[in-house]
């Protein structure tokens, strides 16, 4: 092996050497670690209903003398509703937990628009079927036909489970498992955050006054 050679074997050695002392030593720094992505509050994906229903509460082995009217209520004898001078029901003081506000101008705040009249343990729809307390989806649809029928087809109810019925079965939630029948709207909430971007992302940099050209 003549002198150019061993110099240029040499000379790649020393250069390794000073590579891997500079990795070792730091020399030119290294790149910040990413910060960890901050998880998603459990409150955006959590899958229980927002309300305990009376059909959930008696699933669940609740007393079911809470929801017995004819305990106070005389059976096939209507009560009489009063109203105030601003047309609003004067709910009595056993009752003072419920807010009726079920739809705009006050024109669905009135007891017998769902309740039977004369069995108050028995709903009534608009086409006059009796249904039990704990069957009242179908009632909310007598009303609100069009997400009565996306309710049926499982695009609404927090439908879980298999779309293929043949694969298993499936769970739907009612409509009182999430609304307030006496008050249904939802208040509001703030929106879910939106997909996190992994890596940082550049800011344009800012002009000055001076390079800004009229168009």
């Amino acid at each position: 092996m003549n002198r150019n050679s061993n110099i240029a074997l040499v000379g790649i050695a020393v250069a390794f050497l000073v590579l891997a002392a500079a990795f070792v030593f730091d020399l030119w720094g290294r790149t910040p670690a990413t910060p960890p992505i901050p998880l998603v509050d459990k409150k955006f994906v959590d899958t229980s209903p927002s309300r305990v229903s009376i059909a959930e509460f008696l699933r669940k082995g609740g007393d079911p003398s809470d929801y017995e009217c004819n305990i106070c209520h005389e059976k096939n004898k209507p009560i009489k509703i009063k109203f105030d001078a601003d047309n609003n029901i004067i709910l009595p003081k056993e009752h003072l937990d419920i807010a009726l506000s079920h739809g705009s101008h006050k024109r669905n705040n009135n007891c017998y628009n769902c309740h039977d009249e004369m069995n108050l343990e028995l709903l009534q729809t608009r086409d006059g079927r009796q249904l039990k307390l704990v069957d009242s989806t179908p009632l909310c649809g007598s009303c609100h036909g069009p997400t009565y029928r996306d309710w049926e087809a499982g695009v609404h109810g927090r439908t879980s489970g298999f779309w293929d019925r043949g694969l298993g079965d499936y769970s739907r939630l009612g409509c009182a498992s999430c609304h307030n029948p006496h008050s249904p709207k939802f208040p509001g909430r703030e929106p879910a955050p939106g997909p996190h971007a992994l890596h940082p992302i550049a800011k344009a940099p800012a002009h000055h006054e001076s390079e800004r050209t009229h168009e």
